[in-house]
């Protein structure tokens, strides 16, 4: 038996693009766990090769381009490591065990942004603007989405793809609720390879999940990339993200 839930949000305040503007309720998903029952019964064997974590098209892209940018960003990289060291004690990069692929964990690199001495390794406690914790060198990693560069090891590795949901933390709070609570549908995003990027951050859903419409949208935009996932989706991702977070410099 296939559970349903609705959640209901007011978008007025909101800045993110929502995908359902015209709906007051979303999402009649069935609620059920990764791998199992009938929301990937209904897909036919043609379909599901086209999953993005079926596709060794798009496991080709991530590898070429994530090498490829390795090698480019090599010298800034020993910059990076450097002015990170220098400007306050600790480890160049921070880790932390992610949600990946069907649920399972793996640990993520980033550039160290934080104190260590006021670092939060589970994450659930989420940054916010002007967070105390953030080094003068984290602020402008974090404004250009420098600190994420060293998740390309991690698409080297198959923990990640170029693009795709982004990897939540175990226990990650949206609303001050457990995620999954708030949408009972949401470990459907892992039936993807967690990305770098993806289509709720370049669609405005990118920082706090305080607020329980943003929240929602996140996973539904989530669900959205991969239902009509392509190679072309993935390459116009890429670019908007190039252009909103390396250049524009939206992050904090």
């Amino acid at each position: 038996m296939v559970s349903t839930a609705t959640a209901r949000f007011d978008d007025q305040d909101s800045n993110v693009a929502s995908l359902w503007k015209n709906r007051r309720y979303i999402s009649a998903r069935p609620v059920e766990y990764v791998g199992h029952g009938t929301y990937r019964a209904k897909h036919s064997r043609r379909l599901s090769r086209r999953e993005p974590a079926a596709a060794l098209s798009k496991r080709a892209f991530d590898i070429t381009v994530a090498s490829l940018t390795l090698l480019f960003f090599a010298p800034m990289l020993i910059v990076i490591s450097i002015a990170i060291k220098v400007s306050s004690p600790g480890p160049i990069l921070f880790h932390q065990y992610r949600y990946g692929y069907r649920n399972r964990r793996f640990r993520i690199y980033k550039f160290r942004s934080m104190r260590t001495d006021l670092g939060d390794r589970t994450g659930v406690r989420q940054t916010v603007q002007g967070d105390p914790r953030i080094t003068r060198v984290g602020r402008i990693l974090r404004k250009t989405s420098l600190d994420e560069i060293p998740q390309l090891l991690n698409v080297i590795r198959g923990d990640m793809s170029l693009v795709g949901p982004r990897p939540h933390v175990p226990g990650m709070l949206a609303a001050d609720v457990l995620y999954e609570d708030l949408v009972p549908y949401y470990f459907q995003r892992h039936i993807a390879r967690p990305g770098i990027t993806g289509l709720a951050q370049v669609s405005g859903c990118r920082g706090s999940t305080a607020e329980a419409s943003n929240a929602i949208s996140r996973i539904d935009y989530d669900l959205e990339y991969i239902e009509k996932w392509s190679l072309r989706m993935d390459v116009a991702i890429i670019l908007r993200t190039v252009r909103r977070e390396f250049i524009s410099g939206s992050g904090y």
